[in-house]
């Protein structure tokens, strides 16, 4: 039996259709997964359903009723639940706190933890209602999102990239949980870019290109691959790694104990390892575990004990960013926009973000704007960034190009080092196979690629060795060679943590 039926939803923006005639249905009590590369239009349709966004033409019908939420809150009395891929919670309020924000009219704090403590119990979310949120690890922190959810009772909860930032053991608990929402008649709309994920739970997917509804498959009859293929619409080039061939050390980290910045942060304790020219080095943590303050300590947005950090043969633990830079140490952080990009600058502007000096893109104070344009122009062919012009601003790419135009920047400004937080996250298969090639010829050209990442199949693709960083330390460098998923997962939980 149909839950929701969407007819010829079309949705569009100047100079795009977002969503153009999308037709299809999601039935009780089914785990439907909605496929396709960045850019598809799967985020504008999820927001129409959940309507935060309102289509320009078309219908869509609830348990056979005509639906037509004109806000968040029409939706979630219908019935509509969503939990987002940026969790939405105030650090410095309890858990109880934070769901009853969300509520209509919520009961007291009381009943609410005890509503909490039982709805966590019964779907196996472990939770403690009075725990400050600034205090949870980011799997909790899903936890409390699912289950501001849940105390709804929603017909439909939709899913936007779930287990982008859980170990593989957080991912089994999910699973069990939507499973047992399945099975109680509950309907689940789940998006993700790990087709491997998508087999194993969903039953059906739907699958846009470029805003429309180019079919549907059963997950479980298809590989990964042609799923993407599907996605993109053409064949899908894996990553090819060459015989590792290292050099000498060219980044050399020491004893390196950082305090967060951050009251919420992990501070950073005796980080030790050393980065050797060639080499492709995984950082595996979940989020929150000192992967930002790491990332700082890298790049000279904190700066260190001088002696600590050593790029070849130059300490540089004082040194700023523009001086890491100049010697060869780039890097590409994990927020797109907001830190590595400025959302309204263009794309041209932005290459002077982190290509000024090194790229000579200005003199005596003033820019050379026709420097910056043909350095953009260059990003964008060699590193395929869809975009009309690098006139355009960086807010108005989606995210797997912007990903690709941030990268693409720091890569073709021939780093000695490179350091890039969560290179692929959100990113759909093909522009991810795409940057992952980019980072192994990298290595394979003499530089040092250090991979901060949550994606584990990522970091067993590319990597030459790696480590896990939990609470702020690190684990013995071992060779990525021969080490399963589940031994990962498990020193990600803080198992073996030198």
């Amino acid at each position: 039996m149909t839950l929701i039926r969407l007819d010829n939803l079309t949705k569009a923006y100047p100079g795009v259709i977002a969503n153009d005639d999308i037709s299809f249905e999601v039935d009780k009590g089914e785990i439907h997964a909605l496929l396709g590369e960045n850019g598809a239009g799967k985020s504008t349709l999820v927001k129409m359903i959940y309507g935060l966004v309102q289509p320009d033409f078309g219908m869509m019908r609830l348990e056979g009723k005509g639906f037509t939420p004109t806000e968040p809150r029409t939706a979630r009395l219908a019935g509509i639940a969503m939990v987002f891929q940026h969790f939405s919670l105030f650090e410095a309020l309890s858990v109880t706190e934070n769901i009853a924000l969300g509520m209509e009219n919520p009961p007291s704090l009381i009943i609410l933890s005890d509503k909490i403590r039982k709805v966590s119990s019964k779907y196996g979310l472990s939770l403690d209602p009075k725990r400050l949120v600034g205090d949870l690890s980011v799997g909790e922190r899903q936890r409390v999102e699912i289950i501001r959810c849940l105390l709804q009772d929603p017909k439909l909860l939709i899913m936007d990239e779930p287990t982008s930032v859980l170990t593989p053991q957080e991912v089994e608990t999910l699973f069990l949980t939507l499973r047992r929402l399945r099975d109680e008649g509950t309907s689940i709309l789940y998006i993700s870019h790990k087709l491997e994920e998508i087999k194993v739970l969903c039953e059906r997917a739907t699958i846009l290109r470029r805003g429309k509804v180019i079919g549907t498959c059963v997950p479980k009859n298809e590989t990964a691959k042609s799923m993407a293929e599907m996605m993109v619409g053409s064949k899908l080039k894996s990553p090819k790694k060459s015989k590792a061939n290292f050099g000498m050390p060219v980044l050399e980290v020491d004893e390196l104990t950082l305090k967060s910045l951050d009251p919420f942060g992990t501070s950073l304790k005796n980080v030790s390892f050393n980065l050797r020219s060639g080499e492709v080095m995984g950082v595996a943590g979940v989020a929150g575990n000192g992967q930002d303050e790491l990332m700082f300590a890298l790049s000279g947005e904190t700066l260190t004990d001088k002696n600590s950090i050593k790029l070849e043969n130059e300490f540089i633990g004082q040194s700023n960013p523009v001086q890491r830079r100049l010697l060869g140490l780039l890097t590409a952080p994990e927020e797109r926009l907001g830190h590595a990009a400025a959302p309204e600058m263009t794309l041209a502007e932005n290459t002077l973000l982190t290509g000024f000096q090194r790229q000579k893109l200005g003199r005596r104070g003033f820019l050379n704007k026709s420097g910056a344009i043909a350095f953009a122009e260059k990003i964008v062919q060699k590193f395929d960034v869809r975009t009309p012009s690098v006139r355009n601003g960086a807010k108005s790419l989606s995210g797997g190009n912007l990903q690709k135009f941030v990268i693409g920047r720091e890569i073709l400004q021939s780093p000695r080092v490179f350091v890039v937080n969560q290179p692929t996250w959100g990113v759909d298969a093909a522009a991810a196979a795409f940057i992952r090639q980019a980072l192994l010829e990298l290595a394979e050209g003499g530089a040092g690629v250090l991979v901060i990442s949550q994606d584990l199949d990522e970091l067993m693709e590319i990597s030459d060795s790696f480590m896990v960083l939990s609470e702020g330390k690190v684990s013995k460098p071992r060779p990525a060679k021969g080490i399963t998923i589940e031994e990962i997962g498990l020193m990600m939980g803080g198992t073996e943590i030198a």
